[in-house]
């Protein structure tokens, strides 16, 4: 996994900061899902270790064990957070 590395000593996953050519890629890696588990939870207004968990049980591993990369698919990810957090007072529920 190429890892860039930012001014302040944090490291920044290559894709947080470019997309495939089409725009359309629905994956993030694991990495990148890591650097966002404490704004998630702030935002929903969990534990961070609740976020962490649900990121975990969405990440795809490489196929057979060795062909591509680990990967999270943004959209299961977001349904699965949807379904497994409680809402809370104060937070924004999509109708439905």
């Amino acid at each position: 996994m190429a890892i860039l590395r930012a001014a302040g000593a944090t490291r920044i996953p290559a894709d947080a900061v470019n997309t495939a050519a089409s725009g359309l890629d629905p994956h993030i890696s694991p990495a990148f899902a890591a650097l966002q588990v404490e704004r998630v939870a702030t935002a929903r207004q969990v534990q961070p270790a609740q976020v962490q968990a649900i990121v975990e049980a969405n990440t795809e591993r490489p196929t057979l064990g060795v062909l591509g990369e680990a990967r999270i698919n943004v959209l299961r990810l977001n349904l699965a957070l949807d379904a497994g957090l409680p809402d809370k007072p104060g937070r924004i529920s999509q109708p439905g």
